[in-house]
């Protein structure tokens, strides 16, 4: 009797892996698909279809030849700014997670002010604040530097609430048994509630580095941080091709997106079989 129910579970697993290796085949298809209509669409074919005539967008190739290396020179500076304020913004929500849940009303009062005042603000606006506002105060910055302290502090303030919920999410007993061993709250910290902490907050870390590759693109707006969408702008207003240059500056970012997707999806493949 329990080799048949095992043989039916067997089989039913079975079923369900062919239908969501079939499903997968599916999704794939029709990204297929939908990619090659996309290409149509900027083909510039024209042609009639009975009475209606169809003309599809033509690109100036030309152009995308010629200043296609220019624009991808922006990459690595995209990533190097992405990088650099992930890392920042990283230890500013630590930070921050750790002066709320102190306990401790100055920390918890600065904690929920930083909160508060980046995440009633625009992006944008903090961007410009540091490049534009500081120097009148005597602070002048160079306009990557501004533009890697807005975007830590803008996403360090929304991840501070990533960092406390994965502190938060470690189980009351770890820490009565940490400290009945005799450590102190920052040992109980350092060696029990950051390392498990650290396996739930790495995911949506991964999702907001990803999120923070395209707001990179806010720092053009200084008009001296040439990375990618700097360099788009330029060549398209002086060339008159908007359309083209732009485009390219949005394969970079699908592209670069994509990518890290799929190193963020391998790393939560493995953390749930760590967990398993």
């Amino acid at each position: 009797m329990a080799e048949r129910v095992l043989s039916q579970t067997q089989l039913v697993l079975r079923q369900q892996e062919r239908a969501r290796y079939w499903s997968s085949i599916q999704v794939v298809v029709w990204w297929i698909i939908i990619l090659g209509l996309v290409i149509f669409a900027f083909s510039g074919v024209s042609f009639n279809l009975g009475p209606v005539a169809i003309k599809t967008i033509k690109l100036d190739t030309e152009f995308i030849a010629t200043w296609w290396p220019f624009i991808s020179q922006g990459v690595p500076q995209t990533l190097w700014i992405s990088a650099v304020s992930i890392i920042c913004a990283s230890l500013l929500a630590l930070l921050s997670a750790l002066g709320r849940l102190s306990g401790i009303p100055p920390l918890v009062a600065l904690s929920t002010f930083y909160v508060s005042l980046i995440r009633g603000t625009p992006l944008y606006l903090q961007i410009f604040f540091f490049f534009l506002a500081l120097p009148q105060i005597g602070i002048k910055l160079p306009p990557a530097v501004a533009g890697v302290l807005a975007l830590s502090l803008n996403y360090g303030a929304y991840m501070s609430e990533i960092f406390r919920a994965g502190i938060t999410s470690v189980s009351r007993g770890q820490r009565e048994a940490a400290i009945a061993l005799g450590m102190t709250n920052g040992q109980m910290m350092r060696r029990i509630v950051l390392p498990q902490a650290l396996r739930l907050v790495l995911p949506p870390t991964g999702n907001e580095f990803i999120a923070m590759l395209k707001d990179s693109a806010l720092v053009s707006a200084t008009g001296f941080v040439q990375e990618i969408m700097w360099r788009a702008q330029k060549v398209g207003r002086a060339n008159f091709r908007g359309l083209e240059a732009l485009l390219i500056a949005a394969l970079w970012y699908w592209l670069m997106t994509i990518i890290f997707s799929t190193i963020q999806a391998n790393i939560e493949k493995r953390m749930s079989r760590g967990e398993r």
